[in-house]
């Protein structure tokens, strides 16, 4: 095969060659059998890029297969099988506190490893501090483990506390590069790119920091990193398409990532509550997105919470992995825990929160969460707040939206923590 232009390049390069011999004598001449050898050696290269350039555009396929749009072709038969027998309305115990240890302890044995807890407590390191207009900014390394610390941001009210809390959970949005400064807006030590990454990040956000919102309101606001974000990504950068084969790997240390991701969001509470400057009884949460996902787990798991407010993450297993839509929230290692569809759906887990205030919000027209699923994940949690005389605790919005988190979904979530926490 000849690849047009390449005597003309070759051509020029040894007419380049002659010129730097004639300049520098001791440069050994190239004879002509060896530009045979460069120009085959060049040729072959171009050859096997051309063909891996095409494989990745065009895949091999074969007549028969197993795997399409990232599911098995079994997928229906597999959510057809499913019939959560851990489920309140499923599991036939009749005492519901009895129901929420039993559930809650499957989670966990589905979340595999924990991570080991640090032998000496939270020890935690203030890296800098600013004042903010009503309130001051920490950038602050907490060590959540054994294995590791974990960079976080801090808003602590000005004046006299102990304050309400609140852990802010950021998003998802395979952008890996900053985390907890989706949040909370990053300190002036940061990088002048994560400053403007995170500026432009706000579109989500309808360009307000929601943790700052919310501490110009007299919360305490504490945001960390997850793993694989931020100050917790990759030496090589926040490339996305090796997040699952490191989850992978996780995996083969016997660790979920998600799962660690959770332990780590109910670590960091521990955390939070014991701050001085904390009311320990007034802990909340929040999030958009993944952040969602994290808060009504975290709500579910972590007895520090007493409110929890979720905006854009719900949805049943069989709308979210079954062929009935273009595109869906499929998942994925950042909401994976193995095992745990056998027993339990989203909406079972997030109802081990109850009685516990709750609010969900979902956008009917987010087209990562379909609206069937989003409105039976509504009525299961609902059902489950009833029966235990609660269901006012409990609310739940569809609103007219895209996946997003604007000005009105964090005014709404700070009326719900005002009214609660």
């Amino acid at each position: 095969m000849i690849f047009p232009g390449y005597p003309k390049k070759l051509g020029a390069f040894a007419k380049n060659q002659r010129r730097y011999r004639k300049k520098h004598s001791t440069f050994a001449p190239i004879k002509s059998t060896k530009r045979m050898k460069l120009f085959k050696t060049i040729l072959f290269i171009a050859l096997v890029y051309s063909v891996g350039v095409a494989s990745v555009v065009h895949a091999q396929q074969r007549d028969r297969y197993e795997f399409m749009r990232n599911l098995p072709v079994y997928a229906d038969s597999l959510i057809a099988d499913f019939d959560f027998p851990l489920a309140w309305q499923n599991a036939g115990i009749i005492d519901f506190e009895a129901w929420r240890r039993v559930a809650r302890q499957k989670v966990l044995d589905c979340m595999l490893m924990p991570p080991p807890a640090p032998p000496a407590g939270y020890e935690v390191k203030v890296l800098f501090e600013e004042q903010r207009d009503g309130y001051k900014a920490r950038k602050i390394e907490v060590r959540l483990s054994r294995y590791y610390t974990v960079p976080a941001y801090v808003l602590i009210p000005d004046g006299k506390g102990p304050f309400p809390a609140v852990n802010a959970l950021h998003d998802h949005g395979a952008h890996l590069f900053i985390g907890k400064e989706k949040m909370i807006r990053p300190l002036a030590c940061e990088d002048s790119t994560v400053i403007k990454d995170a500026e432009a990040w706000l579109a989500g956000y309808e360009g307000q920091f929601f943790g700052d919102y919310l501490a110009k309101h007299g919360y305490v606001v504490f945001s960390a990193d997850a793993p694989m974000w931020g100050e917790r990504g990759q030496k090589e950068g926040p490339l996305r398409e090796r997040y699952d084969i490191i989850a992978g790997n996780m995996m083969m240390y016997g660790i979920d990532l998600c799962a660690w991701m959770t332990y780590d969001d109910m670590a960091g509470t521990e955390f939070l509550a014991s701050m001085p400057e904390v009311d320990a009884s007034r802990i909340g949460c929040t999030g958009w997105s993944m952040g969602a996902y994290r808060a009504w787990m975290l709500s579910a798991l972590s007895d520090h919470i007493k409110v929890g407010t979720a905006v854009c993450w719900l949805t049943t297993t069989d709308e979210q992995l079954s062929f009935k839509y273009k595109r869906t929230e499929n998942g994925g290692f950042a909401n994976c825990l193995p095992g745990l569809r056998r027993w339990l759906d989203y909406p079972h887990v997030a109802s081990i929160a109850c009685p516990k205030p709750m609010l969900f919000i979902n956008g009917s027209q987010d087209k990562l969460f379909p609206v069937a699923g989003v409105e039976k994940a509504f009525a299961t949690m609902h059902e489950t707040w009833k029966s235990q005389g609660a269901d006012e605790r409990l609310e739940t919005e569809l609103w007219e939206m895209p996946h997003s988190c604007p000005k009105r979904a964090q005014q709404r979530v700070l009326e719900f923590f005002q009214k609660h926490l």
